[in-house]
């Protein structure tokens, strides 16, 4: 086998590794998310909003790299099961507003074992984790960087 015959080996493909990573950490988290009633995207939301307190959906949007499409149908889901509350801003009724709710706001006591969880799951030391994530952030810079516009 030549050369160019072995790049298209799926053990060659950069792809499959982040792909296949990305699949066990979220098997990873799904039973602890599970037990606070939350899928992985209502997670990363909830995130946002216990280190922000309000924001607007395009807010959100913008630092989950998500459309408003994607985001809103997460938001409603959050909203009926009492999470946030979603209310258009008075001083610009285009833009609206998500807020945590007391309920929200407790999940983040009950979320805090988390982290600590999903760092065991995945077997590295401290420098190694905070190793691969600046590579993977430098990756994600260097692709976007580098997409046709």
């Amino acid at each position: 086998m030549n050369l160019e015959q072995q790049g298209l080996l799926l053990e060659q493909q950069l792809c499959f590794d982040v792909y296949a990573a990305s699949r066990a950490i979220n098997k990873a988290y799904r039973p602890l998310l599970e037990a606070l009633g939350l899928t992985y995207p209502q997670y990363l939301v909830m995130l946002v909003l216990w280190e922000h307190e309000a924001q607007t959906v395009k807010q959100l949007g913008e630092q989950l790299q998500l459309d408003s499409g994607t985001l809103s149908p997460l938001l409603k889901r959050l909203e009926s099961a009492g999470f946030l509350q979603r209310q258009r801003r008075a001083s610009d009724e285009r833009e609206v507003e998500i807020q945590l709710t007391e309920a929200g706001q407790a999940l983040r006591q009950q979320a805090s074992n988390v982290p600590a969880s999903i760092f065991q799951a995945i077997g590295l030391s401290a420098a190694e984790y905070l190793q691969l994530k600046r590579l993977l952030r430098q990756v994600m810079a260097s692709v976007e960087a580098n997409l046709p516009d």
